[in-house]
């Protein structure tokens, strides 16, 4: 039996998120970040003419992998500030020379935005790669069952046809366009850069004898070497909290689409219909051992109520910035961006897992279509009726009183019968074929939809973002 941690962790982090999201949002990573960001702001401030040697420059480059992050706490404990404590430590590993030059003209936003910044674009490059796995795998599933006909549903009530392939479809729409949300939102995000204090750049100005173009010069210099190709345009002492309002709507939005999803499994589960996948030795009751539940998707539907009650947090917080900055966003920060990452991270994770080995039952789907097909019937016995001369009313009005009797009898226990009563009908007979409930005369172009949505819409988006095929595969979680 395994050991439990000595405190509190993170169900996301210990069951739920993907080690790359993890990594992405680590502490270690997050500090190292920072010291490329002092890194590049030295060789910047060095190449303009600031008087910085190559060897200092070369000291924080030599010193960049040492980290001890018992030595920065210390630091912390006595400084209470968690940058300077990190600005102490490099020094004290990269040399006293060294240590001079770390952080000039810098605030501490330039370290934590700029970082968060590049967190956040890489994060968002996972969550792409994850999309794009599970919208390859909908569409292979999408063609397969294309024209296999099954009961549509609206008000959750037997409506008429579609097809499980193009039910799919629908889902996989949804995270279509969330795979090109996020795409553009990730194109638009700027470095916050080299901005000074309270976004003036006045410290930077000061360094270069008021040479506007060398300040300049440097916050393109940090930028590149960040690989952005742009900073904000205007800042206070942080970027404006509006971009983390983006950022965190875009996850929330990706988990809507993915609790859609999950919910229509769970409910095509209970119908008997679709199955997520389940392993040999999977239990799904401790008391109830013949119990399938699918627990996958009931998982993605508890994390997407996560993610969505995190869409708040960074409104408040933009809303409630004062001026050029206020510290109360710090905090908040700190736990709904990274969370909400980890969050979609999961539950993406769970899609792709999910999608990968669908089951379809089409006995099951026949069986459950079959009392309900003699309805689908009623509108082709209308419009052919309509069609031959009949009034379109008084045919809808003797579908209606047969419909209602048969709906009655089957309250009762017994079979459909509309059909029956629709050929005893003297209006209605003889529009009423042997082919009638034919699934195939009811799912109309369904079939045809799933063809051209696959061809148009889904291969081409694929076809932009070929490069990430094959880069991420769902991994077990507990």
């Amino acid at each position: 039996m395994t050991t439990p941690p000595p405190s509190y962790q993170s169900p996301l982090g210990q069951r739920y998120a993907t080690p790359a999201m993890l990594e992405n949002f680590a502490d270690r990573r997050r500090a190292l970040l920072w010291r490329d960001l002092w890194i590049a702001l030295a060789e910047g401030e060095r190449a303009l003419g600031l008087p910085i040697s190559a060897g200092q420059v070369e000291a924080l480059r030599a010193a960049r992998e040492s980290l001890d992050f018992a030595r920065v706490s210390a630091l912390e404990a006595s400084l209470r500030h968690d940058v300077m404590a990190h600005v102490h430590h490099f020094g004290e590993v990269a040399g006293p020379e060294a240590a001079k030059i770390i952080h000039l003209g810098a605030t501490s936003c330039f370290v934590t935005d700029n970082a968060e910044q590049v967190m956040i674009r890489d994060g968002l490059e996972l969550v792409m790669d994850r999309l794009v796995a599970a919208i390859e795998q909908l569409a292979r599933f999408a063609a397969d069952h294309r024209a296999l006909a099954c009961l549509a549903f609206t008000h959750f009530q037997p409506a008429q046809l579609t097809t499980v392939g193009k039910r799919a479809c629908l889902w996989a729409q949804d995270l279509a366009l969330d795979l090109e949300t996020i795409a553009a939102l990730q194109a638009r995000l700027p470095l916050r850069g080299v901005k000074g204090t309270t976004g003036t750049q006045a410290s930077f100005l000061n360094l270069f004898a008021g040479d506007h173009g060398k300040v300049r010069a440097l916050d393109e210099r940090v930028c590149a070497a960040m690989g952005f190709p742009r900073s904000i345009a205007v800042s206070g002492q942080t970027y404006t909290r509006k971009l983390d309002t983006w950022v965190v709507a875009a996850l929330a939005d990706v988990c809507g689409s993915a609790g859609k999803l999950a919910t229509d499994l769970r409910l095509l589960a209970h119908k008997r219909e679709v199955d997520e996948p389940f392993e040999a030795s999977q239990i799904g009751s401790s008391a109830m051992a013949y119990k399938r539940n699918p627990m996958r998707s009931e998982r993605i539907c508890g994390l997407t109520r996560f993610v969505h009650s995190l869409a708040s947090s960074p409104r408040e917080t933009h809303a409630n910035q004062w001026f050029e900055r206020t510290l109360d966003d710090s905090a908040n920060r700190r736990l709904v961006i990274t969370e909400a990452f980890l969050a979609t991270d999961a539950i993406l994770n769970l899609v792709v897992d999910v999608t990968s080995g669908l089951i379809v039952h089409p006995k099951v789907i026949a069986a459950n279509m079959r009392d309900e097909l003699p309805f689908m019937a009623t509108e082709n016995v209308i419009m052919r009726g309509t069609a031959a001369g009949h009034s379109r009313q008084e045919l809808h009005e003797a579908v209606r009183r047969a419909s209602l009797a048969a709906v009655a009898g089957m309250k009762e226990g017994a079979a459909n019968d509309l059909l029956a009563r629709m050929r005893a009908d003297e209006a209605l007979a003889p529009f009423v074929d042997a082919a009638a409930i034919d699934p195939q005369r009811h799912v109309g172009r369904a079939p045809e939809q799933v063809d051209e949505f696959l061809a148009e819409t889904i291969a081409p988006l694929l076809q932009r973002h070929a490069h990430r095929r094959g880069r991420f595969v769902a991994g077990v979680k507990v």
